[in-house]
């Protein structure tokens, strides 16, 4: 029963989450809030650009909606089902980036599903949002008021732990944290796959896996493995849209540097004025622009995802992640593919 009604809190957070994502003008206390409360969590949602200038609305607006689209009570159901649930509540730390919007609810949301207490290190670039949702949870199921604590300094005591971060960050989290449990979570990029045979529907849906969020997430595509006698101008005609982006003065930024530096080191690009190709093997790409690389044989992908398997996070394509969603990952889409669920509940 007591997971019961935490599901049923969270269908109504989903709710909220996604009326908040369409923009949808308050109507009645059907929509997860008061008027008063509904436009607060508005005035939020519209000062992460002023916290966090990577934050804009529109990315906002679409962290709130594939979120929230995965709050129902079919799915959180059905994804449940195979685990139990605490009977001896743990208190998990959660150490949360801040490259994309709510990057963190993922983790938040297992270890309350689990039975457990969330104590969240909040990053500075995103630390407004998720408390705000959580006092709107909190009032759906008051049970949880006790097992949601956001720290703005040092963690407290916990019993096991969760972090993300660079490779960099990962050292840090080793040092004073490795005697926990833990899940520590490095650096890892997106790759997609092209046959050729994509139509031009399916290569814009490519450019939503590569901008969204400028490219800041992990499961921003930042590699194309491409046939050896793919068109590259049929990519940059199906993803001339996305040219806005360029007016982002962050974006836009990165740009002019990453086209300098090349330009003068006398390395060949293909440009579009507002993202750059580079033909390169190398799975990480600067912000702003997109390496990709061509094959003959399928022996080549399977030989290139097999070397860069430790640091991919999600793999686009026909037969992969369809095109366009590498941004709307499930409840089961774990990060580096382990189950954190699993975790929580054998650890």
């Amino acid at each position: 029963m007591k997971r019961e009604n935490e599901i049923s809190g969270f269908v109504q957070l989903g709710k909220l989450m996604s009326a908040l994502g369409n923009e949808e003008i308050w109507t009645n206390y059907s929509i997860g809030a008061t008027e008063i409360e509904y436009q607060k969590l508005q005035g939020i949602i519209g000062k992460q650009f002023v916290l966090n200038g990577w934050f804009s609305k529109e990315n906002v607006l679409q962290s709130l909606l594939s979120l929230g689209n995965q709050l129902t009570e079919n799915n959180l159901n059905n994804w449940l089902k195979d685990y139990t649930y605490s009977t001896s509540t743990k208190r998990i730390g959660i150490i949360m980036a801040g490259n994309i919007p709510l990057v963190g609810f993922h983790d938040f949301l297992c270890v309350l599903l689990s039975g457990n207490s969330v104590v969240a290190k909040l990053s500075s670039d995103d630390n407004t949002l998720l408390p705000a949702l959580a006092e709107q949870l909190i009032q759906y199921t008051p049970s949880l008021k006790e097992r949601i604590n956001f720290s703005f300094g040092k963690l407290g005591e916990i019993e096991a732990i969760i972090a993300t971060g660079s490779n960099n960050s990962t050292k840090y989290f080793e040092q004073y944290f490795g005697h926990y449990p833990h899940l520590f979570r490095k650096n890892r990029t997106s790759i997609a796959i092209l046959t050729g045979e994509e139509t031009k529907e399916e290569l814009t849906a490519l450019g939503k896996d590569i901008f969204s969020y400028f490219g800041l997430g992990c499961r921003n595509v930042s590699h194309l493995l491409i046939p050896k006698d793919f068109n590259l101008n049929r990519f940059f005609e199906a993803i001339v849209d996305y040219h806005p982006i360029v007016n982002h003065h962050k974006y836009a930024n990165n740009y002019d540097y990453n086209k300098a530096v090349y330009l003068m080191n006398l390395m060949e690009l293909l440009d579009n004025n507002f993202v750059l190709l580079r033909e390169s093997e190398e799975l990480f790409s600067p912000l702003s622009m997109v390496h990709y690389q061509r094959y003959e044989t399928k022996n080549e992908i399977e030989s290139y995802l097999k070397l860069h398997s430790d640091n991919l996070q999600a793999i686009v394509g026909q037969n992969y992640i369809p095109f366009g969603e590498a941004q709307a990952p499930k409840l089961n889409d774990y990060a580096d593919g382990i189950d954190v669920m699993l975790w929580l509940n054998n650890f």
